[in-house]
């Protein structure tokens, strides 16, 4: 009887599962209804914190040699929130859970409050924040294009009559489903996840790849031969990603926001990012020898939550 109150306390409170185990799960709750209360009453009560993550987004948040713990990038970030909670909510014995998303229900289960943060590789937008809410800025990207050394593509102009294969549920599938007649592509696919959308180029479904370059960079490093692939093409889309969480917000905003300006004003960030992003990694310790662009410099120089 004691379990079942229990259980229903913790559905009231917006989670998804009597459990308090930290081995990532996938929640498929879609309810529409988002918590009654916040998000930091809804941690305190429930001891645990929710944190949503993928599992192909090389190097930010994904699987690689152990299946029950995401590692990346935004992932160490969120790491970092975590440890603000545990001194916000004076509880140093806080549990993580962890939740998979994808790129399609990535945002429906933050905004109904099924997550309680994603940090990964989604892209701040302004269609995006009449859902959710955004944290200051953690990387800038542009969308590119990875293909064959051989095939011949160097440019979106080179795709005419050829097959190009995307993430669905990302903002480099709606710019390309909205220009690819007037780029004269054959066909655009469009792929559950990253690590699809390059099985789907690699075997020989589509000529190419777009996605943000740091994205292709991680698929590339997966490959059997990654000298086979090239990133190429001129990025016509520039994009901030940051962590989303729950709109309307603003006391767990803050700490969320508080959390990863101090850990660039430390100067932790460099140690993070030279370990993402210039030096070998998990799965098969390949560099992905990414050097930290002026983009990124500027976000850790001056955070904002701004889409560009």
């Amino acid at each position: 009887m004691l379990k079942k109150v229990l259980c229903a306390s913790a559905l009231l409170l917006g989670l998804s599962a009597c459990s308090n185990d930290q081995a990532p799960k996938t929640d498929t709750a879609n309810s529409n209804a988002a918590p009654s209360s916040g998000t930091l009453d809804k941690i305190k009560q429930s001891g645990t914190v929710v944190l949503g993550y993928r599992d192909s987004s090389i190097p930010f948040s994904y699987i690689a040699d152990n299946p029950n713990q995401p590692v990346g990038f935004a992932h160490d970030l969120q790491l970092q929130v975590v440890e603000a909670l545990k001194k916000e909510l004076n509880n140093p014995n806080l549990k993580i859970r962890y939740n998979l998303v994808t790129s399609q229900n990535r945002i429906p289960l933050v905004s109904n409050g099924t997550v309680d943060l994603e940090c990964g590789s989604t892209t701040n937008n302004k269609e995006r924040q009449q859902q959710v809410d955004f944290s200051v800025g953690f990387f800038q990207v542009g969308s590119r294009l990875l293909t064959a050394n051989d095939s011949g593509v160097k440019d979106f102009a080179d795709l005419k009559g050829k097959k190009l294969v995307t993430t669905a549920g990302t903002t480099s599938e709606r710019y390309i489903r909205q220009h690819e007649k007037e780029l004269g592509i054959g066909e655009v696919i469009s792929a559950k996840d990253h690590a699809e959308s390059f099985l789907m180029l690699q075997n020989g479904r589509a000529a190419a790849f777009m996605m943000d370059d740091i994205l292709l960079a991680g698929e590339k490093s997966k490959a059997k031969d990654p000298n086979k692939w090239v990133i190429v093409g001129t990025a016509p889309i520039q994009e901030v990603y940051g962590c989303m969480l729950r709109k309307g917000d603003t006391g767990f905003k803050q700490v969320v926001d508080d959390a990863i300006k101090a850990t660039y004003a430390s100067g932790q960030i460099n140690d993070m990012y030279k370990k993402w992003f210039e030096q070998p990694i998990p799965p098969k310790n390949i560099n992905l020898n990414f050097p930290m662009s002026d983009a990124v410099k500027a976000l850790i120089s001056n955070p904002h939550d701004r889409d560009q």
